[in-house]
């Protein structure tokens, strides 16, 4: 399949705007795949309605079949017909943070395909702020099914090359609307719980939807553990993953990043380093040592993550130790997904020693 490219950055004119995002509406009402930005990431669009479409996106993404889709609207008042009825607090969060990074869990329709919600009695639903993702919803006619435009598994592409790179071939077009802003995925909300519960952390914080609706509870499932059949996106399967072994430095286990990266570096081991300005003044010049800083703030590491994890894999880096943030605000996000992409590979200190938190054996370097 030839994969259509279309430049829609911030200098585009109007005119050109409004001819990519109807030429590309018309390729998802025929029933195909288009990549988008989203304040987010980059989406992978299909018509929502159609099942068909659908299976497409996990086609070209290689997505268990078990991984429920979030529709994307343009209107609050599209989310109607998708549902069976909303309830309050649902209401609520659509007034105070829409449009903007908040996918709200509802009891869905008869309209929604089986594809769509993997099943489920329930369907997630989010109107996104991004101008081109508006236009493109509201230029399509129809709710759009949109995951992250990446490989199942790798990290989510926040710029346009990188939805290229995983999807050039696979799908009909790609809109390139420059870099996202916020980096990491909208959050999830449960609202047909009789407590709303945070499915999947993100851009609107716990503290920001307690501001709102008192009363918040986060799901235990977040914790990796057990098998359940999941009710949004990236709840089980192990998501946002560099190629390389990465290791998540928690606590006070961060401090020994500098000697644990210098001692593989050392042993020959292209080692990635993820962290703080802090810890990247500690860090030795090694021949072998990759070093990603993210600059003074989990803001800046929320926006950056997934492009600095995927500068890991195009430096094909063999082992990637990373550190830890606090989970207040948007760190309970960038937390999530960091360990994920660590496959809970989670390093911290007892008795002063570094030990793995979930029973893993580390490497060598690693102990003393």
């Amino acid at each position: 399949m030839q994969t259509i490219y279309w430049n829609l950055h911030a200098d585009a004119d109007s005119d050109n705007k409004a001819e990519v995002l109807q030429a590309a509406g018309r390729l998802l009402r025929q029933g195909e795949v288009v990549a988008f930005p989203t304040e987010t990431v980059y989406g992978l669009g299909a018509d929502g309605l159609n099942g068909a479409a659908v299976a497409k996106i996990f086609a070209a993404k290689g997505r268990p079949a078990d991984n429920p889709l979030i529709l994307h609207i343009a209107r609050k008042e599209d989310i109607l017909p998708l549902t069976s009825g909303l309830t309050a607090n649902a209401r609520a969060l659509m007034e105070a943070f829409w449009p903007g990074p908040l996918t709200l869990i509802v009891d869905k329709s008869q309209l929604i395909p089986d594809e769509v919600s993997a099943g489920l009695a329930t369907v997630g639903v989010r109107m996104p702020s991004h101008p081109v993702a508006a236009g493109l919803i509201a230029a399509t006619g129809r709710p759009i099914a949109a995951p992250s435009a990446n490989i199942s598994g790798k990290p989510s592409p926040t710029d346009a090359q990188a939805v290229w790179d995983d999807m050039q071939g696979k799908i009909a077009g790609i809109i390139d609307g420059g870099s996202c802003g916020i980096g990491v995925e909208s959050t999830v909300v449960d609202t047909t719980a009789a407590v709303p519960m945070i499915l999947r952390p993100g851009g609107i914080t716990r503290e920001m939807l307690e501001a709102v609706l008192g009363a918040v509870e986060v799901d235990p499932a977040l914790g990796g553990q057990g098998d359940f059949k999941p009710k949004a996106p990236g709840m089980k399967y192990r998501h946002y993953a560099p190629q390389a072994a990465m290791y998540l430095f928690e606590g006070e286990a961060a401090m020994q990043i500098p000697a644990v990266a210098a001692k593989a570096a050392a042993q020959g081991i292209r080692t990635g380093v993820l962290c703080s300005e802090k810890i990247a003044a500690q860090l030795p010049q090694a021949e072998n040592m990759l070093v990603s800083a993210w600059g003074q703030d989990t803001q800046a590491l929320a926006e950056k993550l997934y492009s600095l994890l995927r500068g890991f894999d195009k430096q094909q880096a063999e082992l990637i130790v990373a550190e830890g943030v606090g989970e207040d605000g948007l760190g309970l996000a960038v937390m999530n997904r960091l360990r994920k992409a660590a496959g809970y590979q989670i390093v911290t200190v007892s008795d002063g020693r570094l030990c793995a938190k979930s029973g893993t054996l580390l490497p060598e370097f690693m102990l003393k």
